[in-house]
């Protein structure tokens, strides 16, 4: 395998933009070569096979969906309570919102794991680890509401992020007043996470 760190975060980078655009189906070596700009049989030399390349694309996308140390040290600053959460829940929203195309690749990952199931225990320790690291986050954050509030807002999240990526005229007007989807944010927020 080829050892070149930036070539290989290029060629995982647009293997994001492939499956983002083109779905599980269309992501090829080709494909990923074209998007990269590289020429054809590059990515072959960077991974073992396809799903050595999707299982990179996981790993990348949770770089590229963290957030930023700083945002959560300025916002850790306020009160521990529920408009904390909601300003978590509204950065989380502006992160998907700002790499669209990473989310959606997330998107892609979920089904191709579901088809398949060589990937789908990769992929479901990796969402479960993410589940588990935000419980214990909340708790030692001091957030109110415990495990099942986190898991009950992760869920309803994951929903809202779905609609908003993939079809966001759906929720245009269901809510009159609430707009979408800072609206829905604050609506989920004081809905799932008690106060205090």
């Amino acid at each position: 395998m080829a050892g070149n760190p930036e070539r290989r975060a290029a060629l995982v980078d647009a293997g994001v933009e492939v499956l983002a655009r083109e779905g599980a189906r269309g992501l090829t070596f080709r494909a990923v070569d074209a998007e990269a700009g590289v020429p054809v049989g590059t990515a072959s030399n960077y991974f073992t096979g396809r799903d050595d390349l999707l299982r990179q694309i996981d790993a990348r996308l949770h770089v590229r969906l963290a957030p930023d140390p700083e945002v959560i040290a300025g916002l850790l600053a306020r009160p521990k309570d529920r408009s904390l959460v909601a300003a978590f829940m509204h950065d989380l929203m502006g992160r998907a919102t700002r790499d669209r195309t990473g989310y959606l690749a997330l998107l892609e990952l979920r089904l191709e794991a579901n088809r398949r199931p060589e990937l789908r225990s990769s992929f479901t320790k990796s969402v479960r680890g993410d589940l588990e690291e935000a419980m214990e986050f909340h708790r030692s954050a001091g957030l109110p509401g415990g495990d099942e509030v986190v898991t009950v807002l992760y869920l309803a999240m994951l929903g809202l992020l779905l609609e908003h990526l993939t079809l966001p005229d759906v929720l245009d007007g269901v809510l009159p007043g609430v707009s979408v989807p800072d609206g829905l944010v604050e609506r989920i927020t004081a809905t799932i996470v008690p106060e205090g």
